[in-house]
């Protein structure tokens, strides 16, 4: 059995990298190859037996994914936009995630927890595959930042959103006092609890110049922030965040000598969890009865749009009069470029058994997804460069 596990995950990482290869030849979303690689594996001899679990992509992979895009983000250029960011990612995520919910409740007929957790979980965004885009064709600076910081902050509101779902799913106070008091205590217990691992990692790391004590000092506050905070029952997502903030940022101070060694270890880490995990969609939405689902797979992703669309566009207006505006183009790129992937997926198989809706709830989160990943992923380059978002030859301007 042992042996079998590792030659799947040898099968993964050798799928991975050569989809690696064509798509950076062929010049398309290195996420849209791996689904469409790990759909191929899952009809083939050599299908890979390795489920897609919530466990396997809270405890393995959501960690150094989070922590690997937290680390980037230079805190000055972050801070500048973060009342925009945080106005996208809260109210953004409400707006979006309620009008998922009242949809999906009327046209489906789901129940009103149902729909709710769906509404949720769909409205967590993942910028992997524009990001990777955003790299190949030299984005402007600030839109970049704008996607990934937005999605990072929106992926943990919708975590937490959805944890007090399942909180009142389970039982508990959904009086408005119970359910702020949740919020507060998940959302700021999470930033606490990344401050907590990683402020002592960081002090231990700046009595050491040896780059591979620093990048394990770095592992243990990506993965212990995490499972610190999921174990205290605050988000985990929030406090990988910090943990990654933090040693991005604090480490240009000087703790950290050898950054160099540090970004590529993120960055080949980063790389390994995004494949498997794309690879992994692609082989477990085969075995999945989407055809029996397709109709409300439609409204689903229709409500997703259009769901999305209010916040972004609504909510820009708010901001047209200060200096924080952006561009319709800027808009255009933030509402398309807000695909789904793992996180919503996770959150999608940890709904609770009660749920009567939870079977169909999977799939069709499955079918968003995929979605996602193909339509919005492979139109993505088209529309930067259709928008003129690029920079010049030239420009090596940064963050």
């Amino acid at each position: 059995m042992e042996q079998q596990k590792i030659l799947t995950i040898g099968l993964l990482l050798f799928t991975a990298s050569l989809v690696a290869m064509l798509s950076r030849r062929l010049r398309l979303p290195y996420s849209v190859g791996l689904v469409a690689a790990g759909l191929m594996l899952a009809i083939s001899p050599w299908k890979p037996e390795l489920a897609l679990s919530r466990d396997l992509i809270f405890q393995i992979f959501l960690p150094p994914l989070v922590f690997e895009a937290a680390m980037q983000l230079h805190w000055p250029a972050f801070r500048r936009d973060l009342p925009l960011t945080l106005l996208y990612a809260f109210p953004g995520v409400a707006i979006a995630a309620a009008f998922v919910a009242v949809g999906t409740h009327y046209l489906l007929g789901w129940s009103w927890i149902g729909a709710a957790l769906f509404g949720t979980l769909i409205a967590a965004t993942d910028p992997v595959a524009v990001i990777a885009a955003f790299k190949e064709l030299r984005v402007q600076p600030r839109l970049s930042l704008l996607v990934e910081s937005e999605s990072l902050l929106n992926d943990g509101t919708a975590a937490v959103g959805f944890a007090i779902l399942v909180a009142i799913a389970s039982g508990a106070s959904s009086a408005p006092v119970e359910i702020a008091g949740m919020l507060l205590w998940t959302v700021i217990g999470g930033i606490v609890a990344g401050a907590i691992v990683t402020g002592p990692l960081l002090l231990l790391t700046g009595r050491t110049d040896d780059h591979l004590v620093e990048i394990t000092l770095s592992t243990i506050a990506a993965y212990g922030s995490f499972l610190f905070a999921e174990h205290a029952g605050v988000s985990g997502v929030l406090a990988s965040l910090t943990a990654g903030l933090m040693v991005g940022n604090i480490g240009r101070l000087g703790l950290v000598s050898g950054r160099a060694h540090l970004e590529d270890f993120w960055t080949y880490a980063a790389f390994l969890a995004n494949s498997i995990v794309f690879l992994l969609i692609g082989t477990n939405s085969a075995g999945l009865p989407l055809r029996l689902f397709l109709g409300g797979a439609a409204i689903a992703v229709l409500l997703m749009l259009v769901g999305r669309a209010l916040a972004i566009y609504l909510l820009s207006l708010l901001v047209q009069r200060t200096q924080l505006r952006i561009g319709s183009s800027y808009q255009h790129v933030l509402f398309w470029g807000g695909l789904r992937g793992a996180l919503a997926l996770a959150l999608a198989l940890a709904l609770p058994e009660q749920i009567a809706e939870r079977h169909e709830i999977i799939v069709v989160a499955f079918a968003v997804v995929a979605f996602s990943i193909f339509v919005q992923g492979l139109t993505m380059p088209w529309l930067i460069r259709r928008l003129g978002l690029m920079r010049p030859e030239g420009d090596q301007s940064s963050l």
